[in-house]
């Protein structure tokens, strides 16, 4: 203690949590509402006069299992998937008047777009923004299951492609049908002769 009491704390009004709740509470002389709150007890104590209790850290998330991440990702894409089936995209034509797709590593990939700003940005990173880009309204499943089939070979879906928010629809089990899946022994040639 010091003489003229200047080591004495002031004493602290003490508020009712449900005061609190409804903002009813008054406040601590010459303070802000949220100091009527008192001190957690034995906070004094762990750090001197008027010391603050330390909040304990929120415990680090575990990491997940491989087999978790696995599973995860499987769930993100089988929603990625289920929407975009539900999703009518644009897919624009080429010069031939085809669905434009592309070729790569041995997949013929039908490009398709979510929105125009998408195929906009698309035409602007091949350099081909000034010509008029002609497209058709297609919903996911329909290029999925009507489409990729009539590709000659193994064929999928590049959603947005060029984007970093792209997805790929490759010619698997559960995305194409099973007669075209390469992973089922498909060889994607149903609808070779059907064009």
């Amino acid at each position: 203690m010091t003489e003229n009491g200047d080591g004495i704390p002031e004493p602290r009004q003490v508020a009712r949590l449900a005061d609190l709740a409804d903002g009813s509470a008054p406040a601590a002389a010459g303070r802000a509402p949220e100091a009527a709150v008192q001190e957690p007890e034995g906070a004094a104590l762990a750090g001197g006069p008027g010391a603050r209790a330390v909040p304990e850290p929120e415990p680090e998330p575990r990491p997940k299992a491989a087999g978790e991440e696995e599973t995860a990702a499987r769930r993100e894409f089988a929603r990625l998937l289920g929407e975009f089936r539900r999703t009518a995209v644009l897919v624009p034509f080429d010069d031939s008047g085809s669905l434009w797709s592309a070729d790569f590593n041995g997949v013929r990939w039908i490009c398709a777009f979510s929105d125009e700003e998408a195929l906009a940005r698309f035409a602007v990173a091949r350099g081909e923004a000034a010509r008029e880009w002609t497209y058709q309204t297609v919903l996911g499943a329909r290029l999925l299951d009507v489409m990729v089939p009539m590709l000659p070979g193994p064929g999928g879906v590049a959603l947005d492609a060029g984007s970093a928010d792209g997805a790929l629809f490759p010619p698997v089990a559960g995305i194409v049908p099973d007669e075209v899946a390469v992973d089922l022994g498909g060889t994607g040639d149903r609808g070779a002769g059907a064009r």
